[in-house]
């Protein structure tokens, strides 16, 4: 059965069509899951979390073709809420905060890339995530976080120059 009739299925509460659809889809929701919070029980809860709400807003969504996007996007946001939850913390200045950051990063010789994307805003962090590691389109990347792709591109450029300056070389591919 395609995709599409599935979605349609599960909209109208068909559990069995809804676990399919998820079946083929768990593997990326993990992965970027994984990304956001690099710890295995926390990844597994965000999934959970996602997938809760997924089932219960599935007759909202609106295009079925676009049922990957959409769960992509609902586990982007419960990664982002759950990474907020866990900090607790309000900066005063997001612009002193990044100085700090940079600062943090360019004295540790030792840094890897999963530590540099972390250091990253998050918007940037997730169109990188996005971008290298579910492997999607700058178009694919637009239409999941509903940004213009001209607004995704300039942030994507943003994003890799930013890895530049934390990592303190040249090794970030475009």
């Amino acid at each position: 059965m395609n995709k599409y009739k599935l979605v349609e299925k599960a909209k109208k509460g068909d559990k069995k069509a809804f676990a399919q659809l998820i079946e083929e889809e768990k593997v990326k929701i993990y992965r970027t899951a994984f990304l956001y919070t690099k710890n295995k029980d926390d990844s597994l809860d965000i999934v959970q979390d996602s997938i809760y709400k997924a089932l219960v807003s599935i007759k909202n969504l609106k295009e079925p073709n676009y049922f990957s996007s959409w769960l992509m996007r609902i586990v982007i946001n419960s990664s982002l809420d759950f990474i907020k939850k866990k900090k607790k913390v309000i900066p005063l200045d997001l612009e002193i905060l990044d100085d700090i950051r940079l600062r943090e990063f360019k004295s540790d010789y030792k840094l890897d890339l999963f530590d540099a994307i972390d250091g990253l805003k998050d918007r940037y962090r997730t169109i990188i995530i996005l971008k290298y590691y579910q492997d999607k389109t700058l178009k694919q990347i637009a239409e999941i976080l509903d940004l213009p792709e001209g607004t995704v591109k300039s942030n994507l450029h943003r994003a890799l120059q930013k890895l530049r300056s934390l990592i303190g070389e040249d090794c970030v591919n475009e």
